[in-house]
């Protein structure tokens, strides 16, 4: 069903490698015939991986990039080159600044070319791609409305360089990196459809289960102008890099028994049937042989008792997910939840912090990030307010209160829009972020020694999409599993916050475990996912019920975090509703979910995973792949 080549990877930095040793190839194999390279640059947080193994192929004298041409897709506009937010100066600190391109080889689009004289400068990019023999090898990314560059969605094949206006839903992708949404530019240039598809090779990557769906379009889908990346159907040599949470989406990884045979375990077992019931509107107690026939499932019942043996074992297996007793019955534990922002925890698994509480284990809670990015202006204006007003009824020094006061409003008032903010300002966006979270917190039972803040480093870089895990990221980690010893850990297991903080806190954690002394016990790990995604059926290994009642409670303590509420300053593009109504809502889902597949009836359920998750996809994805790519070559 796929219609592009497509390579499913374990990880993003598996991919990223790959590609940057396909380039490598391309331009050895050039430079021995005496020949440049072309390259078409992409940029964002999914293309440093491949900049950074470049780079360090360079730094060890394995590659010269000195007969390279490059040719970036897009850039902002307007847009200062030096700005903190344009593709000139990204260009330079990731990868440029590092390796031996000459400056005249290097052709960024303009985010400062006078109107009247844009539609002159197009053709001319146009004409100097053309000049140079075309661009041997393509990068692209991929956003959730499909668009490659800034090819938004009605954007035709025939499109060249020009002018775009960005869609809404770019604009709000962006708005981690502005600071804000309102600060994200309204047009960009950008090559065009027809632009990219006469590259010779094209390689798109994309990392995360937020990008899933629009992958299994462009992959699976018709070739319409509402989704730009879909014309790389028509394209003879593109191939698609994934990790395994972006391929979620596919055919050969969601329902693999629709294209063919599959090989069947306990987890391909489950997702069958789970896929099944929903297709049938039956219970998994009442599918029967033919349910499985008619919708190609006949292979997995062919063996021992048929459907009836399959449908006992898959309900007992969920029916174990089942527990109100998240930690255990038999003996106290010492617990950690990791919170990547200062709300994760109430917002994903209040419920079951609460219930971790009351059944007296030993609970602490470390926010890994200040999360001061997510909180507006005005709200650091108001606070300023308080707090003068608050040293004026206690006559404690309002002279000082109101030079404080006035500072913080020059400080906002002189903040030019998509900077970050002064360091006064984050701290006391940080502070607002840290108050919250201890009232949250302390609503949920926690103890105020239990209440830890790890204010990771990687998160104050100014650009988002180079916050990178540094070494003293983990081991403020590593010591935190030291001082606590937890036997359980709750972490964030999802990728899809806009500003990927979950990936690289989750990174930051695996890693930190790894340098935990081995005469040490590994400890239990339960992930959950954030306030984006909720885990596929087959993917749960835990479920905890919740009261209406509990529910309630934990709608509460999402209340305490007041500078997230109404409003959030990164809602995501799709989805409008507050944070705590998305809460509710998945929880309830999976709720009715369980009972859709006849399982007890529950007012809501927080779900997580065991980890490490279960089967690898990634060998099953590289041979496949690998068997495509033989179809397509003979």
């Amino acid at each position: 069903m796929e219609k592009i080549l497509v390579k499913i990877f374990s990880t993003a930095q598996d991919a990223c490698q790959a590609v940057a040793r396909r380039i490598r190839d391309l331009i050895l194999q050039n430079q021995k015939q005496h020949k440049h390279s072309v390259l078409g640059l992409a940029t964002g947080s999914t293309m440093i991986g491949i900049y950074q193994n470049l780079v360090e192929m360079h730094h060890h004298k394995s590659l010269i990039l000195s007969s390279v041409v490059s040719f970036n897709l897009d850039e902002y506009w307007p847009m200062e080159p030096a700005s903190l937010q344009s593709y000139h100066a990204w260009m330079n600190e990731v990868f440029f600044d590092h390796v031996d391109i000459l400056p005249d080889n290097i052709h960024i689009p303009s985010g400062v070319i006078r109107e009247e004289y844009l539609t002159s400068w197009c053709l001319a990019y146009e004409q100097a791609i053309t000049e140079c023999g075309g661009i041997d090898f393509q990068l692209l990314g991929i956003g959730r409305s499909g668009h490659i560059g800034f090819n938004e969605p009605g954007s035709e094949r025939q499109s060249r360089t020009r002018r775009v206006t960005l869609d809404r839903v770019t604009r709000q992708d962006a708005a981690a990196d502005f600071f804000s949404e309102e600060y994200v530019p309204h047009m960009a240039v950008t090559m065009g459809v027809g632009t990219i598809l006469e590259a010779k090779e094209i390689a798109l990557l994309a990392f995360g289960e937020h990008k899933a769906d629009i992958i299994r379009q462009t992959v699976e889908g018709d070739v319409t102008p509402e989704i730009a990346a879909s014309f790389l159907q028509d394209h003879p040599n593109v191939t698609i890099y994934l990790d395994e949470a972006a391929a979620e989406g596919l055919t050969r990884v969601h329902s693999p028994w629709l294209g063919g045979s599959c090989q069947w375990d306990a987890l391909m077992e489950r997702k069958a049937v789970t896929w099944l019931v929903q297709q049938v509107h039956q219970p998994i107690l009442k599918l029967t042989p033919e349910h499985y026939t008619e919708n190609h499932l006949g292979d997995a019942i062919r063996s021992d008792r048929g459907a009836y043996d399959l449908n006992l074992r898959t309900f007992r297996a969920l029916m174990q997910t089942i527990t109100g007793w998240p930690a255990g019955k038999d003996t106290q534990k010492r617990i950690l939840i990791l919170s990547p922002h200062p709300d994760d925890d109430v917002i994903c698994m209040a419920g079951t912090l609460m219930r971790l509480i009351e059944q007296q284990h030993e609970v602490h809670v470390a926010y890994m990030v200040s999360g001061y990015l997510s909180v507006f202006d005005h709200n650091v204006r108001r606070h300023a307010q308080f707090v003068r007003q608050f040293n004026d009824i206690f006559d404690l020094n309002p002279s000082h209160s109101i030079e404080i006061q006035a500072r913080i409003d020059q400080l906002l008032s002189q903040k030019l829009s998509g900077q970050p903010d002064p360091d006064e300002i984050k701290a006391i966006k940080s502070l607002i972020r840290r108050t919250e979270a201890i009232a949250a917190a302390s609503f949920c039972g926690l103890q105020p020694e239990h209440i830890h803040f790890l204010d990771l480093p990687f998160y104050n870089a100014d650009r988002v999409d180079q916050r990178l895990l540094g070494s003293n990221d983990i081991q403020q980690v590593v010591h935190l599993l030291q001082e606590i010893h937890p036997e359980i850990i709750f972490a964030a297991g999802d990728l899809s916050d806009p500003h990927g903080t979950h990936q690289v806190c989750l990174q930051a954690f695996i890693e930190a475990l790894g340098h935990v002394a081995p005469n040490e016990t590994v400890p239990q790990v339960w992930l959950y996912r954030g306030a984006w995604q909720e885990w596929a059926i087959e993917q749960i290994d835990m479920v905890i019920p919740l009261s209406p009642d509990e529910l309630r409670k934990k709608r509460y303590a999402i209340f305490r975090h007041e500078s997230q509420k109404d409003r959030a300053m990164f809602p995501g593009p799709y989805d409008e509703r507050e944070f705590w109504q998305r809460a509710e809502q998945r929880n309830m889902h999976t709720a009715d979910l369980y009972d859709t597949l006849g399982l007890p009836e529950y007012y809501a359920l927080e779900a997580f995973a065991r980890w490490p998750l279960g089967r690898s996809l990634h060998q099953q994805g590289i041979l496949e792949a690998t068997i495509q790519e033989k179809n397509l070559h003979e």
